[in-house]
């Protein structure tokens, strides 16, 4: 039996003294795109940053494992050497740290884990150049600050490129169409429609059924109140976009219906 990208089992977090994740599981095989839907506040974002490794979570019960491994051995860094790649709804800036240098610093420290050399300067370039072009990146926004002063498109696009250029293995958008005009939501869903691959597996998060148009999902599972409560395929999203989260909400007892999950 081939070992799934990602298994959460039974995950409860919670924040000071609230629990916000209340037993979450979700099985992703490999190659497989899942999507999650959920109102503001159903602890969509949480389960994306304790995955990433964000400070201020307790984990209280259950394990996360990336391709067979558990990340809550790692630390943040090490998830991300791993395979394991989040794209953030509201991309930091870095002031004074130009957007080529954090690229080259990301995929160097990724290259030494590994055991390999630093990528020459002609090599990285044309790598850049490259995953650049779906994503319609010029030099110019290269050579800025990272994020600074980026448009919203601009900030998901360059996350986009950082995902294309470091080939994660598991990658979790988290409201990856936030802010995005009609425009750039189709540049950025090219982007990460291109990775798609038998080997590489997506968690995309999302308010609305739009984004899934795009990025057309495997799966499709509703979140309410810390937990995942349907699952089902893209029609679910569908369903959702028509009638609304009241219908799914936790309390109601519905059980999610996806095999493994």
């Amino acid at each position: 039996m081939t070992t799934p990208m990602l298994e959460i089992r039974d995950l409860r977090v919670r924040v000071e003294d609230r629990e916000i994740l209340k037993g979450v599981n979700l099985t992703i095989p490999k190659g497989e795109v899942h999507a999650i839907m959920g109102r503001n506040g159903s602890g969509k974002s949480t389960l994306s940053y304790v995955l990433a490794g964000k400070d201020d979570y307790e984990i209280t019960s259950g394990e996360v494992l990336l391709d067979g491994e558990n990340i809550f051995e790692m630390e943040p860094s090490e998830r991300a050497t791993a395979g394991l790649f989040l794209a953030f709804q509201y991309p930091i800036e870095i002031p004074g740290v130009a957007t080529m240098t954090f690229l080259k610093a990301a995929m160097n420290a990724q290259r030494k884990v590994r055991g390999e050399g630093e990528l020459s300067t002609p090599d990285f370039m044309r790598q850049v150049k490259d995953a650049g072009k779906t994503l319609h990146i010029d030099a110019d926004m290269l050579k800025r600050a990272l994020n600074v002063g980026f448009s919203g498109g601009e900030k998901k696009r360059a996350e986009i490129l950082q995902m294309t250029l470091l080939k994660p293995k598991m990658c979790i958008l988290d409201e990856t169409d936030s802010g995005l005009d009609i425009d750039a939501l189709q540049v950025v869903s090219k982007g990460v429609n291109a990775l798609r691959d038998p080997n590489r597996s997506m968690l995309v998060i999302t308010h609305y059924q739009r984004l899934l148009n795009y990025i057309v999902p495997d799966v499709v599972h509703v979140f309410s109140d810390g937990k995942i409560v349907e699952s089902g395929g893209k029609d679910l999203a569908l369903e959702l976009e028509a009638e609304g989260y009241a219908g799914f909400d936790a309390e109601t007892g519905q059980n999610s219906t996806s095999p493994g999950l």
